[in-house]
């Protein structure tokens, strides 16, 4: 259980480092979720 948690929060660190603002991550999950519905339409 403290392994997965560790490793969730490392992930979730470097996604918040990759996006410096906040609009940046909004943008990211937007084309996260593009994709999503790109794929389901197939």
């Amino acid at each position: 259980m403290n392994r997965v948690l560790c490793c969730t929060l490392a992930a979730l660190g470097l996604l918040l480092a990759g996006c410096n603002t906040v609009a940046g991550l909004g943008k990211d999950i937007q084309k996260g979720g593009q994709v999503l519905q790109d794929a389901a339409k197939k």
